[in-house]
């Protein structure tokens, strides 16, 4: 029992993982906390659904999905961070709230409050490891997330645009000094966390269906994994995600179903009290 918990609650980290690492993204590069990012995740599920069903291939549906998501992203940074980029954190949180309204309620009005379930990429028979068994739906959460954690490694540490970002994450004023758009790559920042965050969205769908308002939850714990990690750490998102998912999986097996959801409030009240900056978080020295 105790390997099929872990390999369910891995299976979910890793998804809010891949939520908790958009979060990080924008983050890092604007100081913005962006709770739209659980539209994304739902976007990538109910778009791929909705491709799927005028009979796209599931590849190109899930192309066009996560196309649709970053399009949207770009939008919510081009026309409301964007235009109010000297207005205070709060306001921004607010505006990105009043921005995933938007999105749920466009989607709630195109597809319905229905919920869809997505056809699993390569069939349902259960498989066994180390004694318990898992679906093959799992297995490609862990080995596209893991694929996407090592693209983002190569993007960040190879790529002109990638290093762009870290030179913006750690100042802005002096990236702009040295010739970086600073503009531009706060777009792709909010492009990047749409990509990712779709994706997440596509993959869980098979497991547990998407609907219009499926980004209010996957979005509140991909902010607790970003947190748990230390909000702006990438390898603290991963690792908050993976923490998380093993903590609802655990309370799941051994308490109850029913205070599932209520793991992540929980841990984010005691990072919180305990570890404001969470487990990998900066450690700050002010001189007064």
């Amino acid at each position: 029992m105790l390997a099929q918990f872990l390999l369910s609650g891995v299976t979910m980290g890793l998804t809010y993982a891949l939520a908790a690492l958009g979060f990080s993204i924008i983050y890092n590069s604007s100081g913005v906390i962006n709770f739209a990012q659980g539209e994304f995740i739902m976007l990538g599920g109910m778009a791929t659904v909705f491709l799927v069903g005028l009979g796209l291939p599931l590849p190109l549906a899930i192309a066009l999905a996560v196309c649709t998501a970053v399009l949207a992203g770009l939008l919510v940074q081009k026309f409301a961070i964007e235009r109010a980029r000297n207005a205070s954190v709060v306001s921004l949180i607010i505006i990105t709230i009043g921005a995933s309204l938007v999105l749920r309620g466009l989607v709630q009005l195109a597809l319905g409050k229905e919920s869809h379930a997505l056809k699993a990429f390569s069939g349902d028979t259960p498989i066994a490891i180390l004694g318990a068994t898992i679906l093959p739906q799992n297995l490609w959460v862990m080995g596209l997330s893991l694929g996407v954690v090592a693209g983002l490694s190569w993007f960040f540490g190879k790529t002109l645009a990638g290093k762009a970002m870290l030179a913006t994450s750690h100042d802005r004023l002096a990236a702009n000094l040295v010739g970086i758009h600073t503009k531009n790559i706060l777009l792709l920042a909010f492009g990047l966390a749409a990509a990712l965050g779709s994706f997440a969205g596509v993959m869980v769908a098979p497991l547990t269906y998407t609907s219009y308002d499926l980004g209010v939850m996957f979005g509140l714990k991909g902010f607790v994994a970003a947190v748990l990690g230390g909000l702006g750490s990438s390898g603290g998102a991963i690792l908050g995600g993976i923490l998380l998912g093993l903590a609802e999986a655990l309370t799941a097996g051994y308490i109850s179903s029913s205070y599932k959801d209520a793991m992540p409030f929980v841990l984010i009240l005691f990072v919180l009290f305990f570890m404001p900056r969470g487990l990998f978080g900066a450690h700050v020295t002010e001189r007064v």
